[in-house]
């Protein structure tokens, strides 16, 4: 602790900086703020007189003065994937950057989401990232509380909404015509959680792109994006044909991995020779040597930056109107399926 501070008990403001350097509590707290214009030779000043003193800024206090908490909320579900840490970690950096930090609310389903909501507006929070789905009525209590909201890869159809989503149903139709196309006759698709607005979308993306190619067999299970419930659809969807289809559409990588872990080891089945397996998303493991999987990945960095971009401009401009950005993926042809 610096003398100043011994000699007279107090805490070190913003004002002794000041009066030190010789400049305004303004440009102090400019030299703090992420992103704010400020010279590198006053910012150096004003740090070496703050480093001296002891002093750092209370977030708490310049909430007070701003109005504003820094602070944003991201909600996603349980049931999500390994896809999510790193779109965490994303936004993570992304909102640290401009001086904003993330509190992370967890559901055990989507359909849960009744239960955070008390708890979210309990912490003032200045928006929210939605990596879950949210009733009409959900909606209307955010717009009436004036909090800016920008759902993570997922949105609605009858509602506009801010929105940062992954092309879901084209990436299917891409997995379906590189399958089709190389051959395959018998389908069988592993869907995700039914309350999942994301794994509807891949479901039926893929389903439609099977009728439109006169694909006759196609049969579905439902599986909860878990690794066990990849493994326990494909068990299912042997029994239901009474064989293996000929290819497994999985709703998401880890339910992919699953499954060809199930292939190999409970059923004896070589992968991709005798059965061809596809996922979504473009997770880390997909990408081993020991899966090598065929799958549609997401790009995660300029999603996030859209939906930090989104949030932090609505939160300066609350009147900017409801915006949708669209990404497509990217189509990987990985060794677990037989292409041509």
């Amino acid at each position: 602790m610096s003398d100043v501070r011994r000699r007279d008990g107090h805490r070190v403001t913003s004002y002794d900086v000041a009066r030190l350097v010789g400049v305004s509590q303004s440009a102090v707290s400019r030299c703090f703020k992420p992103g704010a214009s400020v010279s590198k030779k006053m910012r150096a000043r004003v740090m070496k007189v703050a480093d001296d003193l002891g002093y750092q800024p209370n977030a708490i206090a310049r909430s007070l003065i701003t109005r504003r908490s820094n602070m944003v909320a991201v909600v996603i579900s349980q049931q999500t994937n390994l896809y999510y840490p790193e779109v965490l970690v994303q936004l993570s950096q992304r909102f640290s950057e401009r001086g904003v930090r993330v509190l992370l609310f967890t559901l055990e389903h989507e359909s849960d989401i009744d239960v955070l909501y008390n708890q979210i507006f309990q912490y003032q929070v200045d928006g929210v990232v939605e990596a879950a789905r949210l009733s009409g009525e959900q909606i209307d209590l955010m717009e009436q509380r004036g909090i800016p909201f920008v759902f993570y890869n997922r949105s609605l159809k009858d509602r506009r909404v801010n929105a940062v989503c992954c092309d879901q149903i084209e990436g299917e139709r891409w997995l379906v015509n590189r399958l089709v196309e190389s051959g395959h006759e018998t389908f069988g698709l592993i869907s995700g959680p039914e309350d999942s607005s994301v794994s509807v979308e891949r479901t039926q993306g893929a389903l439609e792109r099977l009728k439109e190619l006169d694909v006759k067999s196609v049969t579905v299970v439902l599986g909860d994006y878990s690794y066990e419930s990849g493994a326990s659809g494909l068990l299912e969807l042997k029994n239901k044909l009474g064989k293996l289809p000929d290819a497994v559409v999985c709703a998401n990588d880890v339910m992919a991995i699953g499954c060809m872990d199930a292939a190999r080891y409970r059923l004896g089945v070589k992968v991709p020779d005798e059965l061809s397996v596809v996922g979504f998303d473009g997770v880390g493991p997909a990408q081993w040597q020991s899966y090598d999987l065929t799958t549609v990945r997401q790009p995660v960095r300029r999603m996030t930056e859209a939906a930090v971009s989104m949030i932090l401009e609505r939160v300066e401009e609350p009147e900017l109107p409801p915006e949708k950005r669209t990404f497509s993926g990217i189509l990987v042809d990985g060794g677990s399926a037989r292409l041509a």
